[in-house]
């Protein structure tokens, strides 16, 4: 009976000891630096944007931009009216 229960427990801590590593969560990757608008807007068609922004326009407002913080502020070069959105596009 020792026996068993020594296995079982060596064998549960061996797992543990595997599988814990896995359950880590992966650390956040860095936000894209696209080099130009197009580039950009092969994966957001409509820009992207800050949380709150308002494009602003004289004409119909772009409001289908993605919200992503870090991904606009690793491309805020590309934010050419200052308006808090990126390549934005209707």
């Amino acid at each position: 009976m020792r026996c068993s229960r020594k296995m079982v427990l060596g064998f549960l801590a061996a797992a543990s000891m595997t599988i814990a590593p896995l359950m880590m969560a992966a650390p956040a990757s860095a936000a894209t630096d696209y080099a130009n608008c197009s580039e950009l807007n092969a994966d957001y068609p409509h820009g992207v944007g800050k949380t709150g922004a308002v494009d602003s326009t004289s004409g119909t407002p772009v409001t289908t931009f993605t919200v992503d913080d870090d991904l606009y502020d690793a491309n805020t070069e590309s934010d050419r009216d200052k308006d808090g959105i990126a390549c934005e596009k209707r």
